[in-house]
């Protein structure tokens, strides 16, 4: 597909505001201005919008924190998947779609959550145990403005000896699970962004998934999981190297040489008409679909892979 056809795709009217103000910001070098009054329009538009109208007075949608009030233990046990409505992941959603931190709506969502979410005995933004929705408490926080320091330095201190985190480290795990290190990579990064500090040591948490080339196993090499490498958006707690790269490239850090097997593979993955399609759709309850269902063309997949190829040096142009 030629740049013309594949910009009127990802910038096309019935593209929504949350997909076109991260185009134009990262494949279309658009004026800050134009970014910001498209990024504005998450918050009264489109899929942010319907979210946002979604949350109850008492800070919460669907009823629950992290899963909602209709959700069992038995009823996700039988289920393929499990929910995604619950507030937590409503508000991690948002933070991807880019709702604005600064509009009127969606301060009035984060104060009602955090004056009325509770994990539990403990306000939302405390967080609760597990290091990968710590992670995401982390990201949500600190992208929309809220004092989350106490978490931050909690993960800081539950980094593993090899580098990353483990949600299973209360029961007993040393080594790192590549989920669980990019959810808290990603809550980090966003912390860093907002105070200014860093607190952990980049490299050395960097060096965690790039010693593996961001998909194998350090001992042998083999692919850890073939769900890495295929290419999900929401992506919730799930690993997959499109979502490594567009970490990494969020450092704002060069590409490292132990990525270039993983941006191979993003470039291998482009179809004859410039697209990424969307794979590997995380089964349970969601508000509603972002994605024109699997296997076809997605605009998310191609905006991240797109990024992605740009910041590795590709001549990407729109």
């Amino acid at each position: 597909a030629d740049a013309s056809s594949l910009r009127s795709w990802l910038l096309g009217e019935d593209a929504d505001p949350s997909i076109r103000w991260q185009v134009l910001r990262d494949l279309a070098d658009a004026d800050p201005g134009a970014v910001g009054a498209e990024r504005a329009r998450v918050a009264t538009e489109g899929w942010g919008a319907r979210l946002l109208a979604m949350q109850t007075p008492d800070g919460l949608w669907d009823g629950g924190v992290y899963n909602p009030s209709w959700s069992t233990p038995e009823q996700r046990a039988a289920s393929p998947g499990q929910p995604w409505t619950g507030t937590f992941h409503t508000l991690k959603l948002l933070t991807e779609l880019g709702a604005p931190p600064g509009h009127p709506a969606v301060q009035q969502a984060i104060a009602r959550t955090r004056d009325g979410a509770r994990w539990d005995d403990d306000p939302f933004f405390a967080g609760e145990t597990e290091e990968c929705v710590n992670g995401g408490v982390l990201l949500i926080g600190s992208v929309y403005g809220v004092r989350v320091d106490a978490i931050a330095e909690r993960l800081v201190t539950q980094q593993q000896p090899d580098g990353g985190w483990n949600c299973d480290r209360d029961r007993g795990s040393v080594r790192s699970s590549f989920h669980s290190t990019i959810c808290v990579l990603e809550g980090l990064l966003a912390y860093e962004h907002a105070t200014g500090g860093t607190q952990a040591p980049r490299g050395s948490v960097a060096g965690h998934l790039l010693e593996r080339s961001l998909f194998r196993r350090a001992t042998t090499g083999a692919v850890v999981d073939p769900d890495f490498l295929r290419f999900s958006f929401p992506t919730r707690w799930f690993y997959d190297v499109l979502r490594a790269l567009d970490h990494l490239r969020a450092t704002g850090a060069p590409p490292d040489p132990r990525s270039s097997d993983a941006l191979q593979l993003v470039g291998d993955r482009r179809r004859s008409d410039g697209t990424w399609p969307s794979e590997n759709t995380h089964p349970g309850e969601v508000h509603f679909d972002l994605e024109d269902g699997e296997g076809r063309p997605s605009r998310w997949n191609t905006l991240r892979a797109l990024r992605v190829l740009r910041w590795a040096g590709d001549d990407v142009e729109l």
